[in-house]
């Protein structure tokens, strides 16, 4: 009786997720926390116990459905419909999204589309350089709008901009200072939204210094937004990432449900952040909580109704226009609206892509994007193939404990010490790459001690004069040679992302062979510039760790 519990536990999990009532995705969160308890139960007990050998055994080699088929779901693919119990599902034809493979195609890209929009741009990420790629962007800006104040009738161009308080304030020239000339000539038409952690406050918030106290919470969400465009990444909006810092980026094509979604959300977070005056200084809205002088409580509470309200409004939405557009659940006997000559005109193509957007925001409550990452590693079957990459290779335990017991392949793509975008920094940031490679080592050798080294492979990326960035994640299915899914926006699968920083990325599901081979070619184009990892890996002279350094990442581990 107990065997079959444990046997079914997978299952439950989806089925709790598929269940859970409409609106309320914050219920999901208490799974998680369920899960994550259990785990670090298991922790104090023994962390190399046998239990993970057996853990393959808890997961069905085929996923149950427990939906119904739907027609936005063709077969094979309606296996991932149940994240749309969390998020707004926006489906799309596969001819609207392309995959950017450069620094230099995404920074040109986002000039052409400032230039060219209209209505609105929206630009979020951690921060923006002091460099004259950076200022040349915000001349774009500057022009963009200058050109619609001069078009006939009221400018119709606004401008939003979200960036984290702590990074964007970082020295005497900064991302603030960068953008006060176009806030002081147009201000009526610019918002930019600084936002503060509300753990970074009191005593904490006086005694760490700058560049330490981003150790506590960020700002990290990347999406840069132009009229119907959008453009997802994990790329800022500095020098580097425009030229030889190597990231991800995908660009979705006239789709105006889902930057209307990113708009509005960029909104929430810039609507609960310090609003840059003209003057250099920052002030809350009026009827907001202060991040860091008021009631953190209250103001997180308040923080996650705003956001919340955003995702829920979202999937009602799109709820109402597939059920409009797309004829699922029609009563017996009636003409599906796909088949009805006089509404067919009408309609928008059936869609081929899905775009699921997960949030994760732990800091206020939120935890949706760790929920949906968790039971993709954890229903995973045997015969799949999970690629997945972050330039910061610190994995939260439960997933490390996912990927060492489920029965899927893996091939993990992390940085080199050498590319490690903390490579040759001054102080005690210069020790950052050796403390990932000792985090890299210990995951390594836990590899080794299960026997895994066959269906676990890690792989450094290496580029002469280039760093790292990229994160995200491909799925295989058993016997497909293409991605079905993949995971693509800024969160790096680590401590910071899941509990600590402001994060969002999207889930693409496609059917589309052609965009499956375009998301297959990123992937492979990224790993072609790798390194398998040995046991010899660490007996070479850079990844030399010292002693001190050791000691100090057990410490230190869930700050970076």
């Amino acid at each position: 009786m107990a065997a079959a519990a444990v046997a079914e536990a997978p299952v439950l999990w989806r089925r709790l997720l598929a269940y859970l009532p409409r609106g309320r995705p914050a219920l999901a969160a208490l799974f998680a926390r369920f899960s994550d308890r259990l785990t670090r139960g298991r922790e104090r007990r023994a962390r190399r116990s046998s239990w993970l050998l057996l853990a393959p055994l808890l997961s069905p080699t085929v996923p149950q459905l427990t939906a119904p088929p739907c027609c936005l779901c063709p077969e094979g693919f309606h296996r991932f419909q149940w994240i749309k119990n969390l998020v707004p599902e926006f489906g799309i034809a596969s001819s609207h999204v392309k995959v950017l493979s450069s620094p230099t195609e995404f920074y040109e890209l986002m000039k052409e589309q400032i230039k060219m929009a209209k209505k609105r741009v929206t630009l979020a990420s951690l921060y923006l350089g002091t460099g004259p790629l950076e200022q040349e962007l915000v001349d774009c800006l500057e022009a963009a709008l200058e050109r619609s104040l001069q078009e006939s009738g009221p400018s119709s161009l606004r401008v939003s901009i979200l960036l984290d308080f702590t990074r964007g304030s970082r020295g005497r020239k900064n991302s603030r200072t960068m953008l006060l000339p176009v806030l002081r000539r147009f201000p009526e038409q610019v918002r930019v939204s600084l936002f503060h952690t509300p753990n970074l406050r009191g005593l904490l918030r006086l005694l760490i210094p700058e560049r330490f106290n981003e150790t506590i919470g960020l700002q990290h969400i990347k999406v840069y937004l132009f009229d119907d465009n959008v453009i997802l990444s994990g790329a800022n909006l500095s020098d580097s990432y425009f030229t030889n810092r190597q990231d991800r980026y995908v660009f979705l094509q006239d789709s105006p449900e889902i930057a209307d979604f990113f708009t509005e959300l960029v909104d929430a977070v810039g609507d609960v952040s310090l609003q840059l005056q003209q003057d250099d200084t920052v002030k809350v809205m009026d009827g907001m909580v202060h991040p860091y002088q008021g009631d953190k409580m209250a103001y997180c509470e308040a923080a996650n109704r705003r956001v919340m309200e955003v995702i829920n409004a979202a999937r009602t939405r799109q709820e109402l226009f597939h059920t409009q557009n797309f004829h699922c659940n029609q009563p017996e006997g009636e003409i599906p609206l796909s088949k009805d000559p006089k509404t067919v005109g009408d309609r928008p193509p059936e869609p081929d892509t899905w775009i699921y957007p997960l949030i994760q925001m732990k800091p206020f409550g939120i935890q949706i994007d760790e929920i949906v990452t968790e039971t993709l590693l954890m229903e995973a079957e045997r015969g799949a193939s999970v690629f997945l990459t972050t330039g910061y290779f610190n994995l939260t335990q439960a997933y490390m404990d996912l990927i060492l017991g489920t029965r899927a392949k893996y091939q993990i793509l992390l940085a080199s010490p050498e590319v490690n975008g903390f490579f040759g920094a001054k102080g005690v940031a210069g020790a950052i790459p050796a403390a990932y490679v000792y985090i890299e080592q210990q995951f390594f050798s836990e590899v080794c001690y299960l026997g895994q080294q066959e269906r676990i492979r890690l792989q450094e990326y290496s580029r002469s004069g280039w760093t790292f960035h990229a994160k995200g994640l491909w799925l295989y299915l058993a016997g497909s040679s293409l991605p079905c899914l993949t995971l693509i926006g800024s969160p790096n699968f680590g401590y910071r992302s899941v509990h600590r920083d402001l994060e969002a990325q999207v889930a693409i599901v496609t059917e589309n062979k052609a965009l499956q081979q375009q998301f297959r070619q990123e992937q492979e184009q990224l790993y072609l510039r790798s390194g398998s990892v040995s046991a010899s890996t660490f007996q070479q002279p850079s990844r030399y760790v010292k002693l001190w350094v050791k000691m100090v990442t057990p410490l230190i581990k869930n700050f970076f």
